[in-house]
């Protein structure tokens, strides 16, 4: 294929889907692909999609009847984009997405994508459609190009001696923070997810590949390092040592690193929170205070039907101990009301969890029925009508948690790590320690930057703020 073929990748659903879709771009960068911010103008189009919200397929198949018509328009004047199903709907739904949606030309699970160029090629050589849904025995990540980018290393070449002044450059490019997939798939089975049906078994990256791809990321601007995986705190990858290292060890690792200023990692399940993950967070300085941590429900009865292989007085008990060690940790959780069978009683057991443990932030979501799943053919199936009076009254409890819970830091100063402008002019949005949206003025080239700011104002969902005088006095005069 020739240079200068254009890109659209529209990403759905969760965070690993975000790196997974930058990771696609990579490897398909070396053919000549570019990325670009509309799909009218692209000559392939990938739909990067999620199974796990509802109505996830129904909005695939929508945007493919859209797809439809701009693709017909540019096929009368000989520019017909190809069109890529990738991600988790790919994986389940396979053939049936090409007998649906004729537009399709490509059908890439979420283990295949770093195929995409020789698909591609497959692809032009037959003119039929191609499927590829398999999961593969090698390893995708070592197939995938290294995390370089060009403008960004010639910045560090550049500006060796200034590793500050690099960060910010690079960021012109890239954001200061940045994911980094750890661990995929999942053996737990709940009963409610598709993930190992998607995603497959749980698998950790080997430490000295999270270790190079940490410094790549490094090297473009990024200061904080998300750990992404279905259950990241599964993590058991091949160390340097050749024994397998737990998560807790490889977050040790990686903030040895110069230039990583904080780490996350997300998500976590209740059954892998080992004794020295817990202790990390009060031994490592760079590990910040937030911590995801689904519980899905409060009722004991409804976690065995769901087969979270965990109790309501375990997570308690694990969120007390968790805060034994790092008292000021901010806790998310995801919850499911509605689950098949759930009564009042059930119900009320989930929202005295929530007031019991108390969250700075939850993402919750009424019982929606995956195909193949075992939760989708249970009995005591309940109307919508049920699920959304629920789902309301948690959410109500849950919005009051989380502005408490930004309300308690106006007046306070925190330091906030600044990675993009904001709407207006002047504006620029980072992230505090405790995952909150920061909002401060001052100008873009203090992008990049970790700065104390003194929190005036707090809505629902974010911070306002001032940069405090004396770091606006250093940072003008040059420090």
């Amino acid at each position: 294929m020739s240079g200068g073929l254009k890109l659209y990748v529209k990403t759905y659903g969760c965070q690993m889907n975000v790196y997974d879709s930058e990771r696609m771009a990579e490897a398909l960068a070396p053919r000549g692909y570019v990325t670009v911010a509309s799909m009218d103008e692209a000559d392939l189009i990938v739909l990067n999609t999620c199974h796990i919200r509802e109505k996830a397929v129904e909005k695939v198949y929508s945007e493919l009847g859209r797809l439809k018509e701009i693709k017909d328009l540019r096929a009368e004047v000989g520019q017909a984009p190809v069109v890529a199903v990738a991600g988790c709907v790919a994986q389940a739904e396979g053939s049936e997405i090409l007998a649906r949606a004729p537009v399709v030309d490509m059908v890439v699970g979420p283990q295949s994508y770093h195929r995409l160029p020789e698909l591609l090629d497959r692809l032009a050589a037959t003119g039929k459609a191609v499927i590829e849904t398999e999961f593969p025995e090698d390893d995708k990540f070592r197939h995938l190009p290294p995390r370089t980018a060009p403008r960004a290393q010639q910045n560090v070449r550049q500006n060796a001696q200034n590793p500050a002044r690099n960060a910010r450059q690079n960021l012109q490019n890239h954001s200061a923070s940045a994911f980094l997939t750890v661990q995929e798939g999942c053996d737990k089975f709940c009963t409610f997810c598709v993930v190992p049906y998607t995603r497959g078994a749980e698998y950790g990256r080997p430490v000295l590949d999270l270790v190079e791809e940490a410094r790549a990321l490094v090297g473009r601007g990024v200061r904080e390092i998300t750990l992404l995986g279905q259950n990241v705190n599964a993590y058991k990858g091949t160390g340097p040592d050749g024994r397998p290292w737990s998560l807790a060890r490889l977050l040790a690792r990686l903030s040895e690193i110069a230039g990583v200023e904080r780490l996350r990692y997300t998500t976590s399940h209740p059954r892998d929170m080992s004794a020295d993950l817990i202790a990390a967070h009060a031994t490592l300085d760079k590990l910040m205070p937030y911590l995801h941590l689904p519980f899905q429900s409060g009722s004991d009865r409804i976690l065995a039907a769901m087969n979270r292989k965990h109790t309501a007085k375990e997570y308690l008990s694990l969120a007390r101990r968790i805060r034994e060690v790092r008292p000021d940790i901010a806790l998310s959780t995801d919850i499911i009301v509605g689950f098949p069978g759930e009564t009042e009683a059930d119900f009320e057991a989930t929202l005295e969890m929530v007031r019991t443990v108390g969250f700075a932030q939850a993402y919750s979501f009424k019982f929606s029925a995956r195909p193949g799943t075992p939760a989708a053919t249970m009995d005591g199936q309940l109307s919508e009508t049920v699920k959304s009076d629920r789902l309301q009254q948690l959410q109500q409890l849950m919005n009051e948690q989380q502005i408490s819970f930004n309300h308690a830091f106006v007046g306070k100063i925190l330091p906030v790590l600044f990675d993009k402008p904001g709407r207006r002019t002047g504006q620029l949005i980072g992230r505090s320690p405790y995952l909150q949206s920061v909002h401060a003025e001052g100008p873009g080239e203090w992008l990049g930057r970790i700065l104390e700011v003194e929190i005036a104002g707090a809505g629902p969902n974010s911070l306002s703020g001032v940069i405090k005088a004396s770091q606006r006095a250093d940072i003008g005069a040059g420090a």
